[in-house]
């Protein structure tokens, strides 16, 4: 039974919508390194509607590209740091001489809303000597982390994917200390000149959204996240998708759909598991949701990850 209250704890610090930069627990921040390296291209950077379930992050040394973002194009400057959030659909496009360092970095497993979720981030910073020196640093320490061909379709695979997770839990913990800190530097770049989503400003809401994310692998219902609000089941539903724009449920399934995508991606686990392990207890229901919004089955969306 969820008792009605204005502060909800204990718990993980609330993200705040009221304008202000939201706050994420850094200790939430479960940023894993997939791969780093510095690539030299010449013409020949050029791939079509690439999507991945981890962030990228690049810093241009020399030459120019393109980057094709749903929304615009951005220009890849020198001495100048990008970043793509994790299942946005991009393209490269590039004509000449065009010489970068490339970080993959994977937001592991948790409760709290994921950095993408909670703040708009700016495509382009400018970047610094000590940024390009963590680039060099990490490419000087993690040579195996370099990727074997600049063509997504050949690392850009769940299998691919798992080893670089697996080689990443395998490190002793300072190499992950020292990653870490790496990684959170170079992210805070962004998060400096970042603006705060602004989803809404009504403190059930927020408890709501807390609620969601809290319990994405349980059977959430609409009564539960009612109770939550505070509010009647009728009531909640108009203002939830007066807030948003969409239903509590669609919210609820597009949340446990990505989270499905992650496991197929970065595990073995059977789609019958991955199903049980997000709530849902007919295998069926999941797998018509997942085909809803991903134009494809759990099956063949890990089938064609591992092509």
């Amino acid at each position: 039974m969820y008792l009605c209250r204005r502060n909800v704890g204990p718990g993980p610090m609330p993200a705040r919508f009221n304008g202000q930069m939201i706050q994420i627990p850094i200790e939430s921040m479960n940023l894993m390194l997939l791969n780093v390296g510095r690539a030299q291209h010449n013409a020949d950077w050029n791939w079509q509607n690439v999507s991945s379930p981890f962030i990228r992050i690049y810093y241009v040394m020399e030459g120019e590209a393109l980057l094709h973002l749903p929304e615009q194009d951005v220009r890849l400057r020198p001495r100048h740091m990008y970043i793509i959030p994790a299942y946005t659909v991009h393209s490269y496009e590039c004509h000449g001489q065009f010489d970068h360092y490339y970080l993959h970095v994977y937001e592991g497993f948790k409760n709290e809303m994921n950095l993408q979720e909670v703040y708009e981030l700016p495509s382009e910073v400018e970047g610094s000597e000590a940024a390009a020196g963590v680039f060099e640093h990490l490419c000087y320490r993690l040579p195996d982390a370099r990727l074997p061909h600049s063509d997504p379709n050949s690392y850009d695979t769940s299998a691919q994917t798992s080893d670089y997770v697996k080689r990443y839990h395998e490190m002793a913990l300072w190499e992950k200390m020292e990653l870490r800190g790496a990684m959170l530097m170079v992210v805070s770049r962004f998060i400096r000149e970042a603006r705060p989503r602004v989803w809404t400003n009504d403190e059930r809401m927020k408890r709501v959204l807390e609620y969601i994310h809290a319990h994405i692998s349980d059977n959430i219902n609409v009564e539960q996240l009612a109770s939550v609000a505070c509010v009647t089941k009728p009531y909640f539903i108009k203002l939830f998708k007066r807030e948003f724009g969409f239903s509590p449920v669609q919210y609820i399934n597009n949340k446990k759909v990505e989270r499905a995508q992650l496991l197929l991606f970065t595990t073995d686990k059977a789609v019958k598991e991955v199903a049980y392990t997000l709530g849902f207890s007919d295998q069926n229901y999941f797998i018509r949701l997942f085909r809803k919004h991903t134009d494809t089955t759990p099956q063949e969306y890990r089938r064609r990850l591992r092509r």
